[in-house]
């Protein structure tokens, strides 16, 4: 059950519900607390504390008599409630400005021993993702346009593809058809115009065509709607993944690991092989 004074910490995992996602979304904040309380145990008393609300008032929003409107007191909730930052976006929020995760590990890695690290997003790795790229060998990437990842300059890997005195790493890249119907439809969830992502997609290419002449570089267009973003080097995976409510390096990121009989590792590598297979090449 917890103190009253015991921060509420509920997993990662529980965020991703769907049901506490859309209470989000609707500032539903008596279903919010309805559901922290059947996850956590916690007692209207524990919640008040940690809301800065008194018992009563917890009640109140719990029984449907008092709504919450102002900007303040959901910010208030946000943070006694220790929301991650993808919570705080479907709240209406502006990430933490400490830049740190609220909640803890997004489920118990003792139980999915291939996944060795989780981080709130893509930035949260970035040292990470740029120390194993500096010496891998090969490098996939699956993205919607790879802005962020290859194309643009000071772009998280782009660096890495060009190494003096070095032989550069092998570079296999699936970006998003930019004339398929799912390219339509994810320009639709993000809110962004179709020929905007498209020309991103475009301009990826075209920036990825000018390391072709400095190493082996492959890059295929896929046209399922996007649902991991995986960058693989050598025999480490960083995946995360693409939803309506956030871009792909805007969610948690698993650094994951081959085990001997782990499925992950192995079915992501096999699914990114599987879309090559079915691509259209490009470069």
């Amino acid at each position: 059950m917890g103190t009253a004074l015991e921060p509420i910490r509920l997993a990662d995992l529980a965020w991703q519900n769907e049901q506490v996602r859309c209470a989000l979304r609707d500032r539903d904040v008596a279903a919010l607390f309805r559901y922290v309380q059947h996850h956590s145990g916690a007692s209207q008393a524990r919640l008040a504390v940690q809301v800065g609300m008194t018992q009563g008032r917890v009640n109140e929003i719990l029984n449907g008599r008092r709504m919450v409107t102002k900007l303040k007191v959901f910010e208030r909730i946000a943070d006694g409630l220790n929301l991650p930052d993808d919570a705080r976006r479907l709240l209406g929020l502006a990430p933490r400005p400490d830049g740190r995760r609220a909640s803890g590990p997004a489920f118990d890695l003792a139980a999915f021993p291939e996944i060795v690290r989780v981080y709130g997003d893509q930035e949260s790795a970035s040292a990470e993702i740029q120390c194993a790229a500096g010496s891998a060998a090969e490098l996939d990437v699956l993205a919607v346009r790879g802005l962020g990842l290859l194309a643009l300059r000071d772009s998280l890997l782009r660096q890495h593809l060009r190494r003096d005195g070095g032989p550069a790493p092998r570079l296999r890249v699936l970006l998003l058809d930019p004339e398929s119907p799912a390219a339509e439809c994810r320009a639709a969830e993000i809110g962004e115009s179709t020929a905007s992502l498209a020309g991103g997609i475009r301009l990826a290419e075209a920036r990825l065509r000018e390391l072709s002449d400095y190493g082996q570089v492959e890059v295929y267009r896929y046209r399922t709607m996007p649902v991991w973003r995986i960058i693989r080097l050598d025999r480490t995976l960083f995946v995360g993944a693409f939803d309506a409510d956030w871009e792909g390096h805007e969610s948690a990121t698993y650094k994951v690991l081959p085990t001997p009989h782990g499925p992950l590792y192995r079915g992501w590598c096999r699914q990114f092989d599987a879309m090559v297979d079915s691509a259209e090449r490009v470069i």
